[in-house]
């Protein structure tokens, strides 16, 4: 007998069908009909999403995850802004990526088409449920999305939406399937659709992401977490460093691409660590240095060796003193998950250095962690971060949602 999953895999294979052999005009069509619809139905999807956030409340949930749970209308209409520039982009699929010739007169080429059933398995972040939508759609893909049982009653009526607009378009309402029996076992049948689901990507904590790489029998994405860094170079700008510290860390703690951990050159340390104290102190966070740190003022409370490695998603930083730009990136390498470093500084070769050897998808010179998204990249949005090296590294727009196929044209050849 077929479990819930398996049904729900047939239903996504057959409309990934039909999701593949629509023109590029029908989906932008669909893409800007769904954001019409969303930001028409703004005040329903609020009241659902309190039901969320009530719950949340109830159960302890810490703020910097009630915001990431959290709908406003300026959220609302940023998903449904992120349809319209996904609508904006150029197709990728069917876009043949090169062709050449054989001595035996076989032309071959290379072309993207779709990946077929994506499945996104997520956490405490009801917009993704638009942005993964909008992301398959346009790449001719179906999806197939397992939100938390904490973003329950918001993941529902986003969805209802979604498929109201796909209605009104006269397309299939199984482009988007959502999970709605949030219990583990339909999350480990979701693991075993192989057949059906043709790529698994995880987007939450270390625990969930960890669990699909170990026990899926689908080909996963790793979307990994992010302890994410900033150096403070010798030579930095120490008011941009604070500035830039302050917004990468304090703009929104609950995110992945947040700051977590401070990496300090030695020589500027007793300077800029007394403002960066300041600053992060008007913000109510907590300083976790190490014994350098701490012996430049009393209000850094003492790291452990864990502290280096956490991401910590609220109002607690590390903070890490060095003698060299070696040992920062030493240290980085050593502690990073490959998702978002930064380094401030003047120094050109340092610049270079820095990114050269600094083993993450996003290295940045002089500017905040928090532009790893798809939305600042300007994909429209992203299906997630990934943090892995196969097939698709940062934030994954458009292109990381298809594959490729040859194609060749020949004229009778046989192989001698």
């Amino acid at each position: 007998m077929e479990n819930y999953m398996e049904i729900l895999g047939k239903r996504a294979k057959e409309a990934a069908r039909e999701a593949a052999r629509l023109g590029t005009e029908e989906k932008n069509r669909g893409l800007v009909t769904v954001a019409e619809e969303l930001v028409a139905q703004t005040e329903w999807l609020l009241s659902e999403n309190a039901k969320d956030l009530k719950e949340a409340e109830a159960r302890g949930m810490k703020k910097s995850l009630i915001d990431r749970l959290c709908l406003t209308k300026e959220r609302i209409e940023g998903m449904a802004e992120g349809l319209r520039q996904i609508a904006a982009l150029e197709d990728p699929v069917g876009e043949v990526l090169r062709m050449w010739n054989r001595p035996n007169g076989l032309r071959i080429g290379q072309k993207r088409v779709p990946l077929g059933v994506v499945g996104i398995i997520y956490e405490s972040r009801p917009n993704v449920t638009a942005d993964a939508f909008g992301l398959c759609f346009k790449t001719g893909n179906a999806v197939i999305l397992r939100g938390g049982s904490d973003a329950i009653h918001s993941n529902l009526a986003i969805v209802h939406v979604i498929k109201e607009g796909l209605r009104k378009e006269r397309l299939s309402q199984d482009l988007i399937l959502l999970v709605e029996n949030t219990s583990r076992e339909t999350v480990q049948q979701m693991m075993k659709l192989h057949g059906y689901i043709d790529v698994l990507i995880p987007r939450g904590g270390a625990g969930l992401i960890a669990s699909v790489v170990e026990n899926s029998t689908v080909p996963v994405i790793e979307t990994g977490t992010g302890n994410c860094h900033i150096y403070v170079d010798e030579s930095a700008d120490l008011n941009m460093a604070v500035e830039i510290i302050e917004n990468a860390k304090t703009q929104r703690m609950g995110v992945c691409n947040a700051c977590e951990s401070l990496v300090i050159h030695q020589r500027v340390a007793s300077e800029v660590v007394p403002m960066v104290v300041q600053c992060l102190k008007q913000h109510q966070v907590e300083i976790r240095g190490d014994e350098r740190a701490c012996r430049i003022t009393t209000e850094i409370a003492e790291a452990s060796e864990e502290d280096w490695g956490t991401e910590y998603l609220d109002a607690v930083i590390s903070m890490k003193i060095v003698d060299s730009l070696e040992e920062a990136i030493d240290h980085i390498n050593r502690y990073n998950t490959g998702h978002s470093e930064s380094i401030i500084t003047k120094d050109y070769a340092n610049a270079l250095k820095f990114q050269d050897e600094i083993d993450a998808a996003a290295v940045y010179v002089n500017a905040s962690t928090r532009f790893t998204d798809g939305f600042e990249f300007g994909f429209g949005a992203e299906i997630g971060i990934s943090t892995q090296k196969l097939h698709a590294r940062g934030p994954m727009g458009l292109t990381a949602l298809t594959t490729t196929k040859y194609i060749i044209f020949g004229n009778g050849q046989v192989r001698p």
